[in-house]
């Protein structure tokens, strides 16, 4: 097996995953098309607080927000006291700042999130793993401006060899195991609704 196969099997862990949140703004969330807006802050904001519920570092950044405006208030409100990186640059990975803050974490596998899918997810994810990183693009907490341009994205950074992953699933695999003490926050924070139910059921059985 190659080193380029291998790295597909390595797991997600508390210990080489970092967070990259790309230009999630209220401007960018207003062109968004290929999913609906509510349901993106849902994944992304409950992909946020999961990471945080596993200590897993979360870096965020905005470009030109006089152009695009502030990041979106959920996000603001999720992540308090991560300060975000405003750029100019279209690729978020041409900043030195953010290449910094992620080598800061001594991570080598780079979970990203971005508006839109096709350039402020798909650029600085191709770029890391031209840097030696191991890239997921979370697709279901990123969005796009039309679909084409969503599905031209994904197919881009599938043939550079970003991994597309969904933003619970990402999550459940840094978890690793249900009865780890951060298990309910976890689960809390993405927003399951089945898994709400169980968590309801555990309840109130404990209770009897």
């Amino acid at each position: 097996m190659n080193s380029n196969s291998s790295r597909f099997l390595e797991r997600l862990t508390r210990d080489n995953a970092v967070l990259l949140l790309v230009d999630h703004q209220v401007g960018l969330y207003s062109g968004v098309r290929d999913i609906d807006t509510l349901q993106l802050k849902h994944n992304v904001v409950g992909l946020a607080k999961a990471a945080l519920a596993l200590k897993v570092p979360v870096i965020v950044t905005t470009t030109t927000e006089r152009m695009w405006g502030p990041m979106i208030p959920e996000l603001t409100d999720a992540l308090p006291g991560i300060e975000r990186i405003e750029r100019t640059t279209v690729n978020a990975w041409d900043d030195r700042r953010v290449v910094e803050a992620v080598k800061a974490t001594g991570r080598n596998k780079l979970i990203v999130t971005g508006i839109s899918t096709d350039v402020c997810l798909a650029f600085p994810a191709i770029s890391a793993i031209a840097d030696g990183y191991s890239s997921f693009a979370v697709i279901d907490a990123s969005g796009g401006f039309s679909q084409t341009q969503v599905d031209m994205g994904v197919l881009r950074m599938q043939q550079a060899g970003v991994i597309p992953v969904g933003y619970s699933n990402v999550a459940v695999e840094i978890l690793a195991d249900n009865a780890a003490p951060e298990a309910e926050a976890v689960y809390a924070a993405l927003g399951i609704p089945f898994a709400g139910l169980v968590y309801g059921l555990k309840q109130y059985f404990s209770q009897s």
